[in-house]
């Protein structure tokens, strides 16, 4: 967290603190231990890393922030897991709004989802009967 935070340039929206960084780190990996549990911890570690933090980070972070998870977890390679259900529901939904369908946009909604997923995935509505 610290190298991070030295590292990485200065931004408004860049928390390091306990609430924001860590505690939402380890609900995703906890999430991810759960529906995969023979895979190994760190790349279960990693991937929450990635999937939490790469959404919030400016493009120009990107690529010293890929540099310190390869640092951090030395010999795990990450295969990118394809929402593919979930991104043809999204570039459905833009076709019917109208819209173009732009990989990196959908890309982006895809990683807001991640990144809220840990924080409202308990909570769940009671159905009306």
């Amino acid at each position: 967290m610290e190298l991070s935070q030295r590292q990485l340039s200065k931004q408004d929206h860049y928390d390091y603190g306990l609430r924001s960084f860590v505690i939402p780190i380890a609900r995703a990996a906890g999430a991810m231990k759960r529906v995969e549990p023979d895979l190994p911890e760190d790349v279960i570690l990693q991937r929450a890393m990635r999937d939490l933090i790469k959404p919030k980070l400016i493009f120009a972070d990107l690529p010293l922030f890929n540099a310190l998870l390869s640092d951090l977890f030395p010999g795990v390679e990450l295969t990118p897991k394809e929402a593919s259900d979930l991104k043809r529901a999204i570039e459905n939904q833009l076709r019917l709004a109208g819209m173009q369908v732009v990989a990196p946009y959908v890309t982006k909604i895809i990683q807001v989802k991640k990144i809220y997923t840990p924080f409202f995935s308990h909570k769940t509505p009671n159905p009306k009967p």
